[in-house]
């Protein structure tokens, strides 16, 4: 392979599935260090990538200076002065399409993620559905650089190292004195949410011993976690009180992460921090568990009661009469599970 090789990658959103690329792009990293890589997304996610060698973040700003087929253009003209020499469209939307046919002209190498999507459609229908396990969005990121001849070996990630906890983190929640349990309550979806009342009770009964960290984002969220946090002395919410490079830098501290099929469970698990997920109108199925977390940890609800889970790959269809479907996953399930890892 030849030492002057620099791919540009491009993955502009979601969050979560921003955070998915991380491992298999420290992988790609460890296993050729001769590579150089320029990861393209949304400004704010950069913190994700920080502590990733011969790596260079750009900022795809899609809402002003790159924004529409003009911008795009303007954005395909920056990144041919950086060398590229392959391009790793992670994303594979009408935007990174676009993108690609203004790189086609510099390079040649070129490839795609295939995102599944029969196999997806197969999995959610509720008539003659294939309820089987789907390749995972990991190992579909690592086939796009596979494409490009570069192998990938995901299956055996090395052990990071925990950073210093950072002098905001430590002002806002004091030093270590028992197990601290992240909780992120909240989804895109209502469809992928833990009910608020037994989350209420999960919350309780855990803080008795250790400290609860509400994560979250958003007015209505920081609104609702503040008065959950009023409760009890042992439960601090960090939303809205800390940038994402100081809400990671405190996620690789957390002794467990609970979340739901959400972007905070996949930042916690690209951390190495034990993740447990609660699943409603998704499933794991469709590829989207958190990296290198055991599948007992992810906490189903009761798929007898409901056969047609999932509704949905993200969580955005539900199916008629499945709006109560995680009151299945009980609160006590939820805190045996939490204290498991804990113990």
């Amino acid at each position: 392979m030849q030492t002057n090789t620099h791919i540009l990658v491009i993955r502009l959103s979601a969050m979560g599935d921003v955070a998915m690329t991380i491992p298999v792009i420290k992988a790609l990293v460890e296993q050729h260090p001769e590579i150089k890589i320029t990861f393209l997304s949304k400004a704010f996610l950069k913190p994700l990538f920080d502590d990733i060698p011969n790596l260079n973040f750009y900022a795809a700003d899609v809402k002003n200076k790159h924004k529409g087929v003009l911008g795009l253009h303007k954005l395909s003209k920056e990144l041919k002065q950086l060398n590229i020499t392959h391009v790793a469209d992670l994303h594979n939307v009408l935007r990174s399409k676009i993108l690609r046919n203004f790189l086609k002209f510099s390079t040649e190498n070129i490839a795609v993620i295939d995102k599944g999507r029969s196999e997806k459609k197969a999995l959610t229908r509720t008539e003659n559905k294939v309820f089987k396990q789907l390749k995972t969005s990991f190992e579909r990121y690592a086939d796009v650089f596979r494409r490009l001849d570069f192998s990938v070996d995901i299956s055996n990630p090395t052990k990071s190292k925990k950073p210093k906890l950072s002098d905001t983190v430590l002002q806002l929640v004091g030093k270590k004195q028992n197990n601290w349990i992240g909780i992120a309550p909240f989804a895109a979806y209502d469809a992928k949410m833990y009910p608020l009342d037994l989350m209420q009770k999960v919350i309780d009964q855990l803080a008795e011993k250790n400290t609860v960290l509400l994560f979250g984002g958003g007015e209505k969220e920081v609104k609702i976690l503040s008065k959950i946090e009023q409760k009890s002395n042992h439960v601090i919410s960090v939303a809205g009180k800390l940038n994402l490079k100081n809400e990671l830098n405190l996620i690789a501290h957390l002794d467990c992460m609970l979340a739901m099929d959400s972007g905070n469970a996949h930042f916690a698990a690209m951390l190495q921090t034990p993740t447990i997920t609660l699943w409603g109108a998704t499933h794991p199925f469709a590829g989207f568990a958190p990296f290198n977390q055991p599948a007992e940890n992810c906490l189903l609800p009761d798929l007898e009661k409901y056969p047609n889970i999932p509704c949905s790959i993200y969580g955005n269809k539900i199916c008629d009469g499945y709006e109560d479907v995680m009151r299945t996953i009980s609160s006590e399930k939820v805190i045996k599970k939490v204290e498991e890892i804990l113990n």
